[in-house]
């Protein structure tokens, strides 16, 4: 008789992608000792996300970031993440100079 996910040598987890427009998710039971990288592969992501690597893109578990060769441990969710679409450090300078000028520009709109 099988047991039960998370004993006697399985462990069950899922597999979840966001893109712009869906979330993908799939629950799987592995053997013990599986990686992330087991988990994305039995899940399928590759065929259904052909164009995304996890590789580049990043992984992790619970929203920490993790590599492929970590090692699931019982109800672990495997998060693939999205490629970043632009630099958050460079966003952040655009965003201070934006302000900045905002700033100096209604400062010198006063009379005085």
């Amino acid at each position: 008789m099988d047991s039960p996910a998370g004993q006697g040598g399985t462990v069950a987890v899922s597999v979840c992608y966001a893109d712009a427009t869906e979330t993908w998710l799939r629950e799987l039971v592995l053997p013990q000792g599986a990686t992330l990288a087991d988990a994305i592969r039995a899940s399928g992501f590759r065929l259904a996300y052909p164009g995304v690597d996890p590789a580049r893109a990043g992984t992790g578990v619970h929203g920490r970031r993790r590599p492929l060769d970590h090692v699931l441990h019982d109800h672990d969710r495997v998060e693939i993440y999205r490629p970043l679409v632009f630099d958050p450090k460079e966003s952040r300078r655009r965003r201070a100079a934006h302000k900045a000028a905002s700033a100096g520009a209604k400062g010198r709109g006063r009379a005085r």
